[in-house]
């Protein structure tokens, strides 16, 4: 079993270029509705527009946009060098919420808000 998570964002292109600049990688897929990186794990994640989520979701739920800004979903991603990725991050325009700690469960985290609002976590697991 492969897991892949799919975030809804405003602006497709502008999460699919922030998200190049910090994970340092191409995306696998990047078609009208869906862009998609592979991680070296296996697992996918995905940014679908928030017009695409709408339109499959029709008028029985909430429209996801205007949930847009408010932190909603974690990712949380474990790497060797965090305070890289937290960088590239802020650099491409995340907004810091925590600097690189070390967390009660041992792990080592940077925490950041994605231009989505989606909360970004680079991880090295304690040894």
């Amino acid at each position: 079993m492969k897991a892949m998570f799919i975030f809804y964002v405003a602006d497709q292109a502008s999460t699919k270029n922030f998200y190049e600049s910090v994970l340092a990688l191409k995306p696998t897929l990047d078609v009208p509705g869906m862009t998609e990186f592979s991680l070296p794990d296996g697992s996918k994640i995905g940014f679908m527009p928030n017009a695409g989520i709408k339109q499959l979701l029709g008028d029985k739920f909430p429209d996801p946009a205007q949930a847009a800004g408010i932190p909603r979903a974690e990712i949380y991603l474990v790497v060797n060098d965090p305070l890289s990725y937290h960088q590239r991050a802020l650099e491409a325009g995340a907004l810091e919420i925590q600097s690189l700690q070390e967390m009660p469960w041992g792990d080592t985290v940077a925490y950041s808000l994605d231009p989505d609002g989606h909360v970004l976590a680079f991880a090295k697991g304690g040894e």
